[in-house]
């Protein structure tokens, strides 16, 4: 492995925090009409590779899989600094659960090689699962670290990781290749700037279809996927209360002591 490194960043389109609805006769995500926009922690995953980009030499390669409006996505990545970006398309992909997505997206992956390292986020926002980085290096059989809170990049061939776990803080040094997940505070996103802006709207998006990849329809999309989502609900959480006006101090206890005794919890 030499001292430039090329490292692989996934990525995923997600509806903006607190546009999402659910369809009430299907009781699915609809994502008809709603602002998309990158998963917020893949911009994460983004800094690290840049960060590392620049500590060691080398190339930063984007991927995601989804419908041809994610697209969208990869060009904010090539705009903050990405070489590559790559869009893993196709009907074949519909209604992947998150292995399913994981096996995809590992082959696809796969014909990338070489590569050193393969960074993404904790989770999306919209499944919240945190199962598809894991699923991935499975697929490929190497190490992964996931929840990592901070990553000390010594050179090409250590790296340092602090990653969350049960009972506290875990410190690793590895040498890749290795699959990292980065929370939302390991670093602070860059703004992309305009000079990236212009560049990323003239680059190249890569396709990557089923067929190119040899993915049998038996391994990817719904006939690929061992989960079914039979239903999304919303719902409400009532907290019922009592709010306590022009009362005095002195008399506040008394009042509370009462309200929990009608409460039934006292």
């Amino acid at each position: 492995m030499g001292e430039k490194m090329k490292n692989i960043v996934l990525i995923k389109q997600v509806p903006e925090i607190g546009e999402a609805k659910i369809d009430p006769l299907t009781g699915t995500l609809n994502r008809k009409g709603i602002p998309l926009t990158i998963n917020p922690i893949d911009l994460n995953a983004i800094e690290l590779a840049l960060q590392i980009k620049e500590k060691v030499g080398g190339t930063v390669q984007v991927i995601t899989m989804g419908p041809e409006y994610a697209e969208k996505v990869l060009r904010e990545a090539l705009a903050l600094g990405c070489d590559e970006a790559f869009h893993l398309i196709g009907n074949e992909f519909a209604a992947s659960d998150t292995y399913a997505t994981s096996y995809a997206l590992s082959q696809a992956i796969k014909s990338l090689k070489p590569w050193d390292i393969i960074i993404s986020g904790e989770k999306a926002i919209d499944g919240d699962t945190g199962q598809v980085g894991p699923g991935i290096a499975s697929f490929l059989s190497i190490p992964i670290i996931s929840y990592a809170l901070q990553c000390q990049i010594i050179d090409s061939t250590r790296f340092v990781i602090e990653r969350t776990i049960e009972r506290g803080v875990q410190r690793i040094e590895i040498a890749p290749p290795f699959l990292i997940t980065v929370t939302k505070g390991m670093n602070i996103s860059r703004f992309p700037t305009l000079k990236g802006k212009i560049q990323a709207r003239n680059m190249k998006i890569q396709k990557m279809n089923a067929h190119a990849l040899h993915l049998s329809p038996d391994y990817i999309g719904y006939h690929g996927s061992p989960t079914r989502v039979i239903k999304v609900e919303n719902y409400k959480i009532e907290r019922k209360g009592k709010i306590l006006k022009d009362i005095e101090t002195s008399l506040m206890a008394e009042a509370f002591i009462e309200f929990l005794n009608e409460q039934g919890v006292i």
